[in-house]
C-alpha cells in the first residue's frame, strides 16, 4: 500500500501541491442500557444512509473535535440520549471495515440515560442483548462480539489481522 497523493498545479503561483489521501476518523458507541426487567443490552440505530441496515451509533469526527466529542455529539443527535461514564474501548482499523471510505474507529463504551429517539442519521433504535443482535452493518458485529468478550472476561481485544508482508 502506501501514502496516495495527487500532485497538483496552484492556479495562482504555478507551484506543484500534493493532496493526500488519508483515512477518516470515525467514532463508534456501545450505549449500555436496560430493559423494564433490569437486563443489560446495548443500544443499536437503523441507519437512514448507506449502508443501511442495524448499527452501532457514530460518524466521523469534525475538524476540530476530540475523540470524546464526537462521541458524545454523535450519541445525543442519533439517539437523543445522554451518557454517562465514557470509556475508550478499542480502535479497529481494517481497510474493508467501511464500504464507502478507509475509515479508523476508536470505539467507546457508555451507560445511556434517558429516553431513546432515533434521530438525525438513525431512522429507528432499540436495545438489543447478545441473545438476539441482528445482522450488523461495517464491522459492528466484531466490535460487538469483542464488547460481549470484554464485559465477561475483562480481557480487551487483540488485532485479529494478519500482518502485511515484508
Amino acid at each position: 500500500m502506501g501514502t496516495v497523493k495527487k500532485e497538483l498545479r496552484c492556479p495562482n503561483c504555478g507551484h506543484i501541491v500534493y493532496i493526500y489521501s488519508n483515512p477518516f476518523p470515525t467514532v463508534d458507541i456501545i450505549l449500555e442500557g436496560k430493559d423494564e426487567k433490569g437486563r443489560e443490552g446495548v443500544f443499536l440505530i437503523y441507519r437512514k444512509n448507506p449502508p443501511i441496515g442495524w448499527a452501532l451509533p457514530g460518524g466521523f469526527v469534525d475538524y476540530g473535535e476530540s475523540l470524546e466529542q464526537a462521541a458524545i455529539r454523535e450519541a445525543r443527535e442519533e439517539t437523543s440520549l445522554e451518557i454517562d461514564r465514557l470509556e475508550q474501548f478499542y480502535s479497529y482499523s481494517d481497510p474493508l471495515r467501511d464500504p464507502r471510505h478507509h475509515t479508523i474507529t476508536t470505539v467507546f463504551i457508555a451507560k445511556a440515560e434517558g429516553r431513546p429517539k432515533a434521530n438525525d442519521d438513525a431512522k429507528k433504535i432499540r436495545l438489543f442483548f447478545e441473545d438476539n443482535l441482528p445482522s450488523l452493518v461495517f464491522d459492528h458485529a466484531r466490535i460487538l462480539k469483542d464488547y460481549f468478550v470484554f464485559k465477561k472476561s475483562g480481557l480487551r481485544p487483540n488485532s485479529k489481522l494478519p500482518l502485511p508482508a515484508d
